[in-house]
């Protein structure tokens, strides 16, 4: 098998998702709607997919740190704006 990243970021993504569906069944506090998921889903997977393009496509590894960081900035900060609206844009969590 030529690459093997692709399907271990793919297992990870569907784990990562896996944890609010298992929590939700324990208690109360995790209330995640079929929507978070969705939207979770395809922010998690776009930036699986991201990285697996960063370290494919960029050979040097200080360009590949830099752009990676920039990606994980970029998630986390959408990430905090759907989940309590730090931006106050008219798709934010609360």
């Amino acid at each position: 098998m030529k690459n093997k990243r692709l399907p271990l970021l793919l297992i990870i993504v569907i784990l990562l998702l896996l944890a609010p569906l298992i929590f939700m069944q324990f208690t109360e506090e995790v209330k995640w709607s079929f929507m978070d998921f969705v939207k979770m889903g395809a922010l998690l997977l776009g930036l699986a997919l991201l990285v697996e393009l960063i370290f494919r496509k960029i050979q040097r590894i200080q360009h590949r740190i830099i752009l990676v960081a920039m990606v994980l900035i970029l998630f986390f900060l959408i990430w905090a704006e759907l989940a309590v609206g730090i931006f106050g844009t008219s798709f934010a969590g609360n």
